[in-house]
C-alpha cells in the first residue's frame, strides 16, 4: 500500500464511516500530508505499512522547530487517527504512535468580546453599500445564534423557520440542529434579503444559499475572517479576533446572564458537554455571589 492509496481509503473511512465534515476530513488528512512531505524532504522510502516509531520520532522533532505545542498537539492526534484506521484494517500490526507522547498544552480559554465590543463591530459597517446590509446580518446571525463560520457560510433560505423562532444549523459531520433565533436579527436578514440579495442572481447551485459575494456564489469562510478583520482595524480594537470570537461571545454571554450549561451545550451543537463547561471560566466572578445567595451558610441566609 503506497501514502496515495491509503490517504483515499482514510478520508472514505473519515467521510463514511464516521461522518466527518469536509473540513474535518481535509484537516485529519492535513496530518499525513505534512508527514509525507517530510519523508520526501528527507528521501526517506518508507511506505503507511513499514513507516517505524524511530522515523515518526524524527518527524516529530522536525515539526517542533516550526509550530506550537498545541499545533504538535492536534497534527500527532491526527496521526494517530490514521495509524489507527490502518491497525484496524489490518494494513499494520502496530501502530508507530504508540509511545509517542503529546507535549503538554494547557486548557485555551476562548477568546471573548464584550457586548460593547461587537455593538462597537457592527456599528462600523458601511451600510451604504450592498454589501453592508449583507455583512450586518451576517455578523448579527453568527452572534445572535453561535454559529461556527462554516454554518453561517452554508446557512439556506429554507433554513430559516422565522414564524417559529428557529433557523436550522447544519453543523460537524452533517448534524442538524434548530437554534433560536432573535427578532432583531430575523428583521436585518428579511431586510438585506428583500432590499440587497433579491437583486444578486445567483449561481447555478446557490439558489438556496442565503448569504452570497456579489457573483451570486456562497462566501468562503476566508472572506468572513477578512470581513471581520478590517472591522477590527476600522474600530482600534486591539483584539486577535476570529468569526469564532462571536460564538464565544455568545455562549459566554448566555452564561454569564444565568442561562442554562445543556441549553447553551444544544445550541452550539456540541456532542459532549466538557466542551462547552470551557465557558465556565468566565463566571468565576460571579460564583461567590452564586454562593452568598443561595447556599444556607451564606450570611445572607443568617
Amino acid at each position: 500500500m503506497n501514502w496515495k492509496q491509503a490517504l483515499k481509503d482514510y478520508g472514505h473511512y473519515l467521510k463514511i464511516e464516521r461522518g466527518l465534515s469536509a473540513n474535518s476530513l481535509e484537516n485529519y488528512t492535513l496530518d499525513v500530508r505534512k508527514l509525507i512531505l517530510f519523508l520526501d524532504t528527507h528521501h526517506i522510502d518508507q511506505s503507511p505499512v513499514t513507516i517505524t516509531a524511530e522515523t515518526v520520532q524524527q518527524f516529530v522533532y522536525e515539526i517542533a522547530k516550526e509550530v506550537n505545542t498545541r499545533s504538535q498537539a492536534r497534527i500527532l492526534s491526527g496521526l494517530r487517527s490514521f495509524f489507527s484506521y490502518l491497525v484496524f484494517e489490518d494494513y499494520r500490526k502496530d501502530n508507530p504512535m504508540e509511545l509517542i507522547e503529546s507535549p503538554r498544552i494547557g486548557r485555551k480559554l476562548p477568546d471573548t468580546l464584550s457586548q460593547e465590543d461587537i455593538d462597537l463591530l457592527i456599528a462600523a459597517i458601511d451600510l451604504s453599500t450592498p454589501e453592508g446590509e449583507r455583512n450586518r446580518a451576517m455578523l448579527e446571525t453568527l452572534y445572535s445564534c453561535g454559529l461556527r463560520v462554516s454554518e453561517l457560510t452554508a446557512l439556506r433560505i429554507s433554513d430559516l423557520f422565522f414564524e417559529e423562532g428557529f433557523i436550522k444549523v447544519t453543523g460537524k459531520g452533517d448534524k442538524q440542529r434548530f437554534v433560536p433565533i432573535a427578532p432583531v436579527t430575523q428583521r436585518l436578514i428579511e431586510l438585506y434579503r428583500s432590499e440587497i440579495r433579491v437583486h444578486i442572481p445567483a449561481q447555478k447551485g446557490h439558489e438556496d444559499i442565503l448569504f452570497l459575494n456579489r457573483r451570486g456564489k456562497q462566501l468562503t469562510r476566508a472572506m468572513i475572517f477578512t470581513i471581520i478583520k478590517r472591522l477590527a482595524e476600522k474600530t482600534d480594537l486591539k483584539k486577535n479576533i476570529s468569526p469564532h470570537t462571536f460564538r464565544h461571545s455568545f455562549a459566554t454571554h448566555l452564561l454569564q446572564n444565568g442561562a442554562d450549561l445543556r441549553a447553551i451545550q444544544q445550541m452550539l451543537g456540541h456532542e459532549s458537554i466538557t466542551t462547552t463547561e470551557v465557558y465556565m471560566h468566565v463566571d468565576r466572578s460571579q460564583l461567590a455571589e452564586v454562593m452568598q445567595k443561595f447556599h444556607p451558610r451564606s450570611p445572607e441566609k443568617e
